[in-house]
């Protein structure tokens, strides 16, 4: 509670309430448009902000930030280009449903949607933050700033979760009010599943010899319900967004090796899948086609997702952990799990691993070398490239449901950003997580310049560089889709090793990776960034190419077809 009648501006009332949120650090660009927010940041010096070097990263970093702490991730742009700069990574937080608060400037009340040519105006900015946003709204008046800004973070936490966008006119910004008596956030809706819906699916369940829950994003809360479960006897496979629910090298667990050919047969031998918290995403189910286990049944805090990507068996809405642990209370000490099903889903995969491992070539010898040093307590940070795709969106295992962060919406060049996100998180958690980021070169130049971030904030990561000079990825589509006409790959690459030295990054290039459990050694031995540099041209090709996502082919025609 606040003393009445003390005036603050809105901005200085903005950031007493995110302070009662929580909220311990932002990021951004400051601008003449966010300025009396920023202002009270650094007068009231409790909320930490991060200055990126573009809106993009900071949006990005926020995301990550999120990802990897739990907490409601902000970012402050300002109006027009800037909040323009940031909607692609407000793209990257809608896909993973990052709980983030966005907040942007806007010019002057008096001056809004006239058609003035005002300088810094987007023409309809509100509709362009919509589109990228769970929601978006504008602040039409200093009374009701701190109303929205409210009503953005519920919307933000309430599941299923997501970025919200709010539009400040700067005059509003500034305006005088007296302090609110009332800084607490709203209540956080948490949605109960029924009483019958929980019976019913209970009651199939226990038809179920071989039952296998996929665990998506919005189940990463519901860690104990899901041991409950695999006590019971079943087994667990997981999205991207799922990976470290449950540590990856339990044997009940497929970790996220989830359409592996050897992963594919052995769902046909299972008579029961749960999916709680996925939106069973194209590319990890091959483009919907990947062949799942029947009876499919649904859990989501989201209602429209039953029948969606796959028909749905039964469907129960209402929070995963909620619903778990309604299922929990309901199976305990009454399934009967076939003593087979554990021992063949290892068999599974083992033989997933084995084929990727095959088809790392002599980069096997790099992934054995970071599993083995990263040990269980480390975010895994990665760009889109080849070498996530190929290994890092399965392996490393990860051991907490927090520890993982990938570019979901396909977007390269964000790697970076995250990576620092993520790695400031940890330290303000005081984790004692080191933050690994993986990107390959093509992407990693996109947001080069918050490799001065890093270095002025002291991210404590290590960057993971995969450097072929060019699109890796393009260039194995080209050839096994083009006729190996390749176009627009090559690209001019910067010396990394200067670079890093102009920053003061410690860097390694590695050339043989006979070296790369030394070079890591000292990479996590280093505060601060330290960047690896794996030179491919040297080291060679990965043995399978990956050429884009992988699809089902269709069945062969036959005489009877």
């Amino acid at each position: 509670m606040h003393k009445k009648n003390v005036e603050v501006t809105v901005g200085s009332a903005i950031a007493a309430f995110l302070e009662e949120c929580g909220v311990k650090t932002a990021f951004g660009v400051i601008s003449i448009h966010n300025m009396p927010i920023l202002d009270a940041f650094g007068e009231r010096g409790v909320v930490r902000f991060v200055p990126a070097r573009g809106e993009a990263g900071g949006t990005n970093m926020a995301d990550s930030y999120a990802r990897t702490t739990g907490e409601l991730g902000v970012c402050l742009t300002s109006t027009g280009t800037a909040a323009g700069n940031a909607a692609g990574a407000m793209v990257e937080a809608l896909t993973a449903g990052t709980p983030m608060l966005h907040i942007t400037g806007q010019i002057e009340s008096q001056y809004l949607d006239q058609g003035l040519s005002y300088i810094h105006e987007a023409p309809d900015q509100l509709t362009m933050l919509e589109a990228v946003s769970k929601a978006a709204f504008r602040v039409r008046s200093a009374e009701t700033a701190l109303s929205t800004i409210k009503h953005a973070v519920q919307i933000a936490m309430t599941a299923p979760t997501g970025p919200v966008s709010v539009e400040i006119p700067i005059d509003i910004q500034g305006a005088l009010i007296s302090m609110p008596t009332d800084l607490r956030p709203l209540e956080v809706p948490v949605y109960q599943p029924s009483e019958a819906s929980l019976d019913r699916l209970a009651e199939r369940l226990l038809q179920a010899k071989r039952p296998l829950l996929w665990l998506g994003g919005g189940a990463r809360h519901a860690g104990q319900a899901v041991q409950r479960l695999m006590k019971m006897g079943f087994c667990v496979v997981t999205s991207t967004q799922g990976r470290g629910i449950v540590p990856e090298n339990d044997p009940q667990s497929l970790g996220a090796f989830n359409l592996h050919k050897p992963i594919e047969a052995f769902y046909q031998t299972c008579d029961a899948m749960v999916v709680v918290g996925s939106r069973l995403r194209g590319n990890e189910t091959l483009k919907y086609q990947l062949k799942l286990p029947r009876p499919l049944y649904r859990v989501d805090a989201d209602p429209g997702s039953e029948g969606r990507c796959y028909e749905t068996d039964a469907f129960v809405h209402g929070d995963s952990r909620l619903v778990l642990e309604g299922l929990a209370d309901r199976l305990e000490g009454k399934m009967r799990v076939d003593a087979q099903f554990q021992s063949d889903l290892q068999a599974a995969k083992s033989a997933a691993v084995a084929s990727l491992v095959d088809g790392l070539g002599p980069y096997s010898t790099l992934v054995e070398a970071l599993q083995a040093a990263v040990g269980q307590n480390f975010n895994w940070v990665r760009d889109v490239t080849v070498s996530n795709s190929t290994w890092g969106n399965r392996y490393l295992y990860l051991f907490d449901p927090k520890a993982g962060v990938h570019a979901l919406g396909g977007g390269i060049g964000q790697g970076l950003a995250m990576g620092i996100g993520a790695a400031i998180g940890s330290a303000q958690a005081h984790t004692g997580k080191k933050t690994y980021c993986l990107a390959g070169d093509g992407g990693f130049i996109l947001n080069l310049g918050e490799l001065a971030t890093a270095v002025q904030e002291k991210a404590n990561m290590v960057i993971i560089l995969m450097n072929d000079k060019g699109y890796g990825v393009i260039k194995n589509i080209q050839d096994a889709q083009y006729g190996g006409r390749r176009h627009y790959v090559d690209l001019h690459t910067p010396d990394y090793a200067g670079l890093c030295e102009s920053l003061s990054i410690p860097h390694a290039r590695v050339s043989n990776l006979e070296s790369i459990g030394e070079v890591l050694q000292t990479a996590i031995a280093t505060e601060g960034p330290f960047m690896v540099e794996i030179d491919m041209l040297s080291i060679g090709q990965f043995k399978t190419a990956f050429a884009g996502p992988p699809v089902n082919q269709p069945e062969p025609m036959t005489m009877n077809s």
